[in-house]
């Protein structure tokens, strides 16, 4: 199982890492980060394969896959 790390503090909310997820398990936070954006996070992170395509696709290198 991998495990998603998600830097909310970096995330600007482009929500590229949402469209690119292919098990669409990243979703957009109900809280504000200290920039003022929404960040996104991990929702069901159990369903995650490890594919980095959210981490790869992140302008921000705010997304980090251990598996």
């Amino acid at each position: 199982m991998a495990k998603i790390i998600i830097n909310q503090t970096r995330c600007k909310g482009c929500y590229l890492c949402m469209n690119f997820c292919p098990k669409k398990i990243i979703g957009v936070s109900d809280k504000l980060n200290e920039a003022g954006y929404y960040p996104c996070e991990a929702k069901d992170e159990g369903k995650c394969t490890g594919c980095a395509s959210c981490a790869n696709i992140c302008p921000d290198c705010a997304i980090e896959i251990y598996k």
